[in-house]
């Protein structure tokens, strides 16, 4: 399976939060493939910039170091889900979720989220 994180699933997990059972386990199984979107890089970057998100490094240093060290492959917007968002109704306003529902519906991932919103979607979404 392959499993896209949420920007806050990808937050928590580096910083050693704690993940619902089913994300956590999810997330362990070597077969799964466990992706973060440059959509989910782009929302940590803008609130690291405008001082909403405190990080032990800037992002720059701290995403890539990260992803390498869990194994955590990354995921480029694309034409194909820009172009899902108008296929979406608006049940969700936050736009990098938005976006991130569009790569998973694209693409054929699941989510690992905590949001329940997300789940109004014809996504699949783990936690």
């Amino acid at each position: 399976m392959r499993l896209l994180l949420d920007t806050c699933t990808f937050l928590w997990l580096i910083g050693g939060e704690p993940l619902s059972a089913a994300a956590a386990a999810a997330i362990r199984i070597p077969s799964n493939e466990v992706i973060l979107s440059a959509v989910s890089v782009w929302e940590i970057a803008v609130k690291y910039r405008a001082g909403k998100l405190r990080l032990p490094e800037p992002p720059d240093r701290l995403i890539p170091a990260r992803r390498r060290t869990r194994g955590i492959a990354s995921l480029g917007f694309d034409e194909e889900s820009a172009l899902q968002v108008l296929r979406l109704p608006l049940l969700h306003r936050d736009p990098f979720d938005r976006m991130l529902i569009s790569q998973a519906i694209a693409h054929g991932l699941a989510i690992v989220t905590p949001d329940p919103a997300i789940t109004q979607y014809p996504v699949r979404v783990i936690w």
